[in-house]
């Protein structure tokens, strides 16, 4: 889990939507969304480097913000190596 203190005051649906966009556009393959509640069992092997757990998302007075996220810590970095190798050879 992350916890982060913001400036500008935000709600839960902005954070996942946020997180939403980015796992659809820039992160897509990197960071995907859960919608379903789930155990880290679930995510062996799983190619993300993060599984945001939207269910989960907490703000505390519009300023402090919990997200929550599952990864499988080896398989996400071997991943994240291969796709760095694909671009360092291309």
């Amino acid at each position: 889990d992350l916890v982060v203190n913001v400036k500008k005051s935000t709600t839960i649906e902005e954070i996942n939507k946020l997180f939403t966009e980015a796992a659809k556009g820039a992160y897509k393959g990197i960071l995907t969304i859960d919608e379903e509640q789930k155990v880290s069992m679930d995510f062996r092997t799983d190619p993300s480097s993060v599984i945001f757990v939207n269910d989960m998302t907490k703000v505390v007075d519009g300023k402090c913000i919990k997200i929550m996220g599952w990864y499988d810590n080896e398989w996400g970095y071997s991943n994240r190596l291969v796709d760095m190798a694909v671009r360092i050879g291309a």
